[in-house]
């Protein structure tokens, strides 16, 4: 924790600060359904985690490739190289939601230090959060491309903690997905989870339930920035 108990907050990126939606007009030119994006998306992250449970590892961006030729190859769509580039484009000039920059502006005048953990790989300048035009909020940057384990695996959010300086209890993972909420606080983390449209809490016993929850990132941050405002704020909610 800081000085003042504070946590540092550690930042999902892609759909938690980052509007995937961008992607919506590539799925409808090839697939005819903006719905497929969800599609890809869940196979993406399926088989990310079978890469870190089974030992092995691709940068991500590969998989999002790899990803998109699987999904067309079950449509029985001819896939084109141009296909791979727009993706690759749009996915490094996703625009923000709308809820982001208040929301890291209450976090960040509330005296929390900010900073991001992404399954991509590290770009090269101008950064999705650049485009974005966001990144002047974080402090650090970190990829799990360091680890070679992709999400919700403990070690990713561990290196976090060891990067600074810090142990996992003194981290508070945002996000949009509850399978990364639910990894962080299995680490060791305090959760918060962002309950956009396709995400929603999983009603299993032995899931933990994320330590704060709401529709939007700013009802996110008024939620952790009360909750450590009372001074005797040190442990799980």
């Amino acid at each position: 924790m800081t000085q003042d108990n504070r946590p540092i907050m550690v930042f999902d990126v892609n759909e938690t600060l980052l509007d995937i939606t961008h992607l919506e007009p590539l799925f409808v030119r090839i697939f005819g359904n903006k719905s497929v994006l969800r599609e890809w998306f869940s196979h993406l992250i399926i088989y990310s985690q079978t890469m870190t449970l089974s030992g092995l590892y691709a940068p991500f961006s590969r998989l999002a490739s790899g990803t998109l030729r699987m999904i067309a190859t079950m449509y029985d769509i001819d896939l084109q190289n141009s296909d791979i580039q727009e993706l690759k484009e749009r996915i490094t000039t996703m625009p923000a939601h709308p809820d982001v920059v208040p929301a890291l502006t209450k976090l960040h005048n509330a005296g929390f230090e900010l900073v991001t953990l992404t399954n991509s790989a590290k770009a090269p300048s101008p950064t999705p959060l650049e485009h974005a035009g966001i990144d002047h909020f974080f402090t650090h940057n970190f990829s799990i491309d360091d680890v070679k384990k992709f999400k919700p695996a403990p070690e990713t959010y561990q290196f976090v903690a060891q990067q600074m300086n810090a142990t996992t209890s003194d981290l508070c993972l945002v996000a949009c997905h509850l399978w990364d909420t639910v990894g962080a606080q299995a680490a060791g983390c305090f959760g918060a989870l962002i309950t956009r449209p396709h995400n929603a809490i999983l009603p299993v016993e032995s899931l933990p339930m994320p330590h704060f929850h709401a529709p939007t990132l700013t009802d996110v941050a008024n939620q952790i920035i009360q909750y450590w405002s009372t001074p005797t704020a040190q442990t799980y909610p």
